[in-house]
């Protein structure tokens, strides 16, 4: 049967769509997104999870674009975590080129072979073992310190279960999201991370223990301001951008977004910044779906 030609604004909305896809794409995965994804999920061999595993619904998910600008603002708060970031990581320089380094290690860990998974954490350990000095309130750090990665872990996971449950097409139930946790564990213990959370609540205990060791120094202060308010867009992608930003105030924890001094940690700010990122969420949703 015959069928109508798309209409006008149905042939617009396509564009669009693919558009968004095309910019997502490039921005997340880089310019070999295409060979590093067909290595990833075209290569044979067993694997750590599987399709039905909590870690893959949760990665998978459009609400880790959210997810991922909170972490990294938890993240900073730690004084030598985020020395290392200003100092070795040139967030700053290469942006992008460290955000697809980034979601690389996690697509590989997650989804690709254990032989690739495993290679992939013997690159960041070898970048680790490299990566020292001295944090603005004078300590000395290693990113390679069991301690230090462990709040890596436990605040990056926080956020992307956090926002995974707000956020996501399907959340998990307690028990999914308890597996989640442990999930999460295989890769970071293999890094070097120690005394990891394999539940919801040891995860939870877990932020409250590192809660002392938080200080809000200049680096953070500037990260925040880079990733929120200075963010390496071109204008027309901002305002898309800000939404997600928008959404990742409503996933950080109250108390850290006051340590910031941003806006939205409480009452009807955080409301209205949790339906921004209801919104950006279903955006980059929509747009993932025309890739």
């Amino acid at each position: 049967m015959a069928t109508d030609p798309p209409t006008l604004a149905a042939r617009t909305l396509g564009t669009a769509q693919r558009r968004l896809a095309t910019a997502l794409r490039s921005r997340v995965a880089g310019p070999d997104a295409h060979e590093a994804a067909a290595r990833i999920w075209e290569t044979p061999g067993p694997r750590w999870f599987a399709p039905e595993d909590p870690i893959w619904r949760v990665h998978e998910d459009a609400s880790m674009f959210t997810g991922g600008v909170a972490a990294l603002l938890l993240q900073s708060l730690h004084p030598s975590a985020m020395a290392g970031v200003a100092g070795h990581s040139g967030f700053r320089g290469d942006p992008w080129g460290r955000l697809q380094r980034t979601s690389h290690y996690i697509a590989t860990t997650t989804y690709g072979t254990i032989e690739h998974a495993e290679e992939a954490v013997d690159v960041v350990r070898a970048v680790h073992a490299r990566v020292r000095g001295t944090s603005d309130l004078g300590v000395s750090y290693a990113a390679d310190d069991p301690h230090l990665l462990r709040w890596v872990h436990v605040a990056e996971v926080w956020c992307f279960l956090r926002a995974h449950q707000l956020f996501g097409e399907r959340p998990l139930t307690t028990d999914e999201a308890d597996t989640y946790v442990a999930q999460t564990a295989v890769p970071a213990q293999r890094l070097g991370a120690r005394d990891l959370p394999m539940t919801v609540a040891q995860l939870e205990a877990a932020l409250a223990e590192h809660r002392a060791e938080l200080v809000v120094t200049e680096a953070a202060r500037d990260a925040a301001t880079f990733l929120l308010r200075e963010p390496p867009l071109p204008a027309a992608a901002r305002p898309g951008y800000a939404l997600i930003a928008a959404g990742a105030l409503s996933v950080l924890p109250p108390w850290a977004g006051e340590m910031l001094d941003l806006p939205a940690t409480s009452g009807v700010g955080r409301v209205l910044a949790r339906a921004v990122g209801h919104t950006s969420t279903r955006l980059v949703r929509w747009g993932m779906a025309g890739s």
